[in-house]
């Protein structure tokens, strides 16, 4: 094909932030009715090209071209009218409002008296759904509804748009198997409707699923752009890294994995909400355990439970042998015990507040001087942890929202691992970061079970969670259904049909 075929044009596109070039002279295109998949490692520039094309920042050089002609893109509406729409991995939607009254946002349509049209609002929205072939209730509460009904409002508010081209950021990070199935046969459905697709993911199976050709950014340059039979995986995964990972997602048997020594975690008959139900487990020291299970099987809450978020209904907890109470965070801290949340965004962070002050916050005792901070100190205790966990940041005082989502998930495990915790617990800890990353945080995670740490990961990765688990929990409604040691586990398959109760 030839440029004519193409639908949009991103020529030598150039963009910086306080004098730091985050993009350098790249171009991409999208084709009409192809998915594109753009790939690269966090902080690789994929974000910004994309908020570029979206209105939200503008190019310092190089121009855009929507059907063969240049186009000014300086705000969003821009990109709405050229036909240019995004599904954001953090949803835009307003969780009181109905899913149709979130499509039509900002762009009601008007009755007599220049009234709001509720009913037209559902009768168009029912329209969009019915083209999309999926079956969803406009007149439904968002914050009704389960994580895949918003995916699938936020691509039926694009296209109710007119939307000809579909910018999806990681779009299956929050949902199911069976919910990202049904996703990628909408997109094949959207595909033949002649409807282009920009598809931003680090999953490689994803990606071959998916996409016709992909394009790799590497520190904000453009590295290459290939039919996606021209290329392997492992190719891709080296462009996006800058060099061979071998071995990161393979099981290392290590001599904690046999240990038999005093539990540092016991949990006995816990109870908690209808979510945790007589869960009972031990945990010893340079053990990593996984918990697996289907979205709403309790993983999560169990994990809230430990960390003294949840109210604890029933059940003991013993540290080292002795029972303890873990009635609030603060509590758990000082217990020893840490939790990376599976949500970053809006439970690890204050996004407005610098890299630094983030850092700092469960640390404060360590730089408190008297009824003051030390300055000097908590500088000091910031950047030895920024450049301990490599977080890719200009300078400590930049807004943690402007970091990309793996330093943005190295800055959450930092904070927390600078309280020396004794057990940690890893909600999802690999979610929407780049393969490099990946190998980052399991490499991490094998460290401090190496050091005597006892370390509870949960994750949807069944790859990942079989990399570094030496037993895995596999939970269901609220309850412990199985309790596999890692060398009973022969692949992914075995642990996707325990999950599902075979």
């Amino acid at each position: 094909m030839n440029t004519a075929d193409n639908v949009v044009e991103m020529r030598s596109i150039s963009k910086g932030f306080n004098g730091v070039p985050v993009l350098k002279d790249v171009s991409f295109d999208v084709r009409k009715g192809e998915v594109h998949a753009l790939a690269g490692g966090n902080g690789a520039g994929k974000s910004t090209l994309m908020k570029i094309l979206q209105g939200v920042y503008q190019a310092d050089a190089g121009e855009i071209l929507i059907g063969g002609k240049p186009a000014v893109i300086n705000t969003i509406q821009d990109a709405k009218a050229a036909g240019i729409g995004m599904v954001f991995q953090e949803f835009s939607l307003v969780p009181s409002l109905t899913v149709a009254q979130n499509i039509f946002l900002g762009a009601e349509p008007l009755g007599p008296g220049r009234l709001i049209d509720d009913r037209a609002a559902v009768r168009r929205a029912r329209e969009v759904f019915a083209e999309m072939e999926v079956d969803v209730d406009p007149r439904a509460q968002v914050s009704r509804l389960g994580t895949a009904y918003w995916q699938l409002t936020e691509i039926a508010k694009a296209l109710a748009q007119n939307a000809q081209v579909l910018i999806m950021d990681e779009p299956t990070a929050s949902l199911a198997r069976h919910e990202s199935e049904a996703l990628f046969e909408l997109i094949d459905r959207l595909k033949q409707r002649g409807i282009s697709i920009i598809y931003i993911s680090h999953r490689m199976d994803e990606v071959y699923r998916l996409a016709d050709r992909i394009t790799i950014l590497r520190d904000g340059r453009h590295l290459l752009t290939a039919p996606l039979t021209d290329v392997t995986p492992e190719q891709i995964v080296e462009g996006i890294v800058g060099k061979k990972i071998e071995g990161q997602l393979s099981y290392r048997a290590r001599d904690h994995a046999e240990h038999t020594g005093a539990p540092l975690l016991e949990v006995r008959g816990l109870n908690a909400g209808p979510r945790v139900r007589d869960v009972s487990f031990a945990l010893r020291p340079g053990e990593i355990l996984g918990l697996a299970g289907l979205m709403g099987s309790g993983r999560t809450e169990l994990a809230r439970a430990l960390f003294g978020i949840d109210k604890v209904d029933s059940g003991d907890v013993l540290l080292r042998g002795k029972k303890v109470t873990l009635a609030s965070p603060q509590q758990a801290i000082n217990a020893g015990v840490a939790l990376i949340p599976e949500d970053r965004r809006a439970q690890g962070l204050v996004l407005d507040h610098s890299v630094r002050d983030n850092l700092l916050l469960p640390l404060l005792g360590q730089i408190q001087r008297g009824p003051l901070l030390d300055g000097a100190k908590g500088k000091e205790l910031s950047s030895s942890l920024i450049k301990k966990f490599a977080v890719k940041v200009a300078h400590p005082h930049r807004p943690v929202r402007l970091l990309s989502g793996g330093n943005q998930q190295k800055v959450v495990i930092a904070k927390w691992l600078g309280t020396d915790p004794d057990i940690l617990i890893l909600d999802e800890p690999t979610a929407g970061v780049d393969i490099g990353t990946k190998s980052e945080i399991l490499d991490m995670i094998r460290a401090l079970a190496g050091a005597g740490k006892a370390v509870i990961v949960i994750s949807s990765e069944y790859p990942e969670l079989l990399a570094v688990s030496d037993r895995v929990l596999v939970l269901k409604d609220g309850s412990i259904i199985r309790d596999i040691p890692r060398s009973e586990i022969a692949d992914e398959e075995y642990l996707q049909l325990a999950v599902q109760g075979v």
